[in-house]
């Protein structure tokens, strides 16, 4: 795990098969803003946030949360991640994601999002010379 995401103690992890339904197995927050990790085969294959915060230090957030952004968000294709990580991980033959969630912005953490996102891909990309495989365009 990263050393950027080591200090957030609002967090979570779930795993996720092509049989599963992202929406029932995410237990991220519904309410709080940050960031999350996907690995498949201890391999970070993804990083994303969401979240935004205003010029007067108060945090812009879709309702739903980091919950929402992980099953509804786009990815791969102009569909939410719940049909489009199945198909993608048959795509690739990966059995099984780990999601690592970390709440960045609340009453006891004050990070932004994006920044904390920006800091795990710059870490990956130091380290392996390229972005995790998943953050690329498709």
């Amino acid at each position: 795990m990263y050393k950027e995401l080591e200090k957030f103690t609002v967090k979570g992890n779930f795993t996720f098969t092509q049989e599963d339904n992202l929406e029932a197995v995410c237990n991220a927050s519904e309410a709080g803003s940050g960031v999350f990790v996907v690995y498949a085969d201890k391999e970070l294959i993804m990083v994303g946030s969401t979240g935004t915060v205003q010029n007067d230090g108060t945090l812009k957030s879709k309702n739903g949360g980091l919950h929402d952004k992980i099953v509804n968000g786009h990815q791969f294709a102009k569909t939410g991640r719940k049909y489009s990580w199945p198909a993608q991980m048959k795509k690739e033959n990966i059995d099984t994601l780990e999601v690592f969630w970390f709440e960045t912005y609340n009453n006891d953490a004050k990070s932004i999002p994006t920044s904390v996102e920006g800091q795990v891909l710059q870490n990956f990309l130091d380290e392996n010379g390229k972005l995790p495989r998943w953050n690329v365009a498709f």
